[in-house]
């Protein structure tokens, strides 16, 4: 490359909310580029906008172009995907929160999770230690669901609880248990209604929510039906939006 400085443009080539654009302005400052950017993270922007421009040493500008638009092409593809799922759930039921996982890509949860907040979605945990999650392996570890309820009593005041149940029976237990949520793992969405119905009588302030083979073709199905709809797909296999760079100076 020549020696020299030169000024470069990323625009988006879809319709998208933008994810990543604070992390591309600090990978260029790391390099030494300054940028001036046109929209912000969050902003649902049109196919062809121009979100950032940057100019420094022309070998900076390469340097930080690849990995500048990895973290807004999967940032982004992860919001833009919780949106779209998000609208669509929203139009039936405005409080069903859509909600991400832990099935995130090692290293990267901290990133994944922000874009799907920039979505309009819901975090969730970022691991175990965020409540007292009781999954089905623990269930199984300690010799089943009526275990929990003395066990619970070792959980510090004001942690939630959340337990994960396979049946009616089992979503039943956990609310007498005292879960603060009850997730219903691989159930259909009338069923999902059941349990909650069922766990109001118990305790009016029980939320539900539905997780488990659950796509961003089906979510709509559970509205009216859960609190909470979780997707692992939201982090583990969104499509990435496309971003070019090009040097206009």
């Amino acid at each position: 490359l020549p020696e020299g400085d030169g000024k470069a443009v990323i625009a988006c080539e879809e319709d998208c909310v933008v994810a990543g654009l604070d992390e591309a302005v600090t990978i260029f400052a790391i390099g030494g580029v300054k940028t001036k950017e046109f929209v912000k993270d969050g902003d649902f922007v049109k196919s062809g906008t121009v979100i950032l421009e940057a100019s420094g040493s022309l070998k900076s500008l390469m340097t930080c172009e690849r990995t500048a638009l990895n973290f807004l092409m999967r940032m982004s593809g992860i919001a833009t995907l919780t949106h779209t799922i998000s609208e669509e759930v929203h139009a039936i039921d405005p409080d069903l929160r859509i909600a991400a996982t832990r099935k995130t890509t090692p290293g990267f949860r901290y990133f994944e999770k922000k874009a799907v907040s920039l979505g309009g979605g819901w975090t969730h945990r970022f691991g175990l230690y965020d409540m007292a999650m009781v999954k089905d392996n623990h269930i199984a570890a300690v010799g089943g669901i009526d275990r929990i309820a003395e066990l619970m009593k070792n959980v510090p005041e004001g942690l939630k609880v959340e337990i994960e149940v396979l049946d009616f029976d089992e979503g039943i237990k956990a609310g007498k248990c005292g879960a603060d949520i009850v997730m219903a793992d691989h159930f259909p969405p009338e069923e999902v209604r059941k349990l909650r119905d069922a766990l109001r009588k118990i305790n009016p302030d029980i939320l539900v929510e539905a997780s488990g083979n659950i796509t961003s073709k089906t979510a709509v199905k559970y509205a009216g039906c859960a609190d909470i709809v979780s997707l692992g797909e939201l982090t583990h296999s969104p499509r990435a939006v496309h971003f070019s760079m090009d040097i206009t100076h």
